[in-house]
Order: C-alpha cells, then structure tokens, then sequence
C-alpha cells in the first residue's frame, strides 16, 4: 500500500471540514445554509486537491477577489 501523500491528507481534512459544516447546520437552523455553503466549498477544493494536486486557479478578473 502505496503511503499517503500531503495532498491525500489535505484531501481528507477539507472532507472532514464539509462534515463539521453540514453537523453545525444540521444542529443550528438558522446558520444552516451558511453551513452549506462552507461545506460545498471545502468539498470542491478537496476534490480539486484530490484529483489535480499541483493545479493552478486561474487569477480573477481585476477587482475581484480570488475566491
């Protein structure tokens, strides 16, 4: 078995930051779907991690802010 890479381990501990986000909106209605949204994010930079570890984000267009 092939030994963890620190991306596999970013990976891992953003999908366990969307698990904490989507318990604490489970567990507090009214920041529910701020939750969401934290964890929706947190799972897409994982898969991001997960499948492209050394890809670059392209820069936003000026004024705006990166993420």
């Amino acid at each position: 078995m092939p030994m963890p890479t620190h991306a596999d381990l970013a990976a891992k501990l953003l999908q366990d930051a969307a698990g904490f986000f989507r318990d604490v909106g489970q567990q507090n209605p009214g920041v529910s779907e701020q939750m969401n949204q934290n964890a929706e994010m947190f799972e897409q930079v994982a898969q991001l991690v997960a499948s492209d570890p050394m890809g670059e984000l392209p820069l936003p267009p000026e004024g705006e802010a990166p993420l």
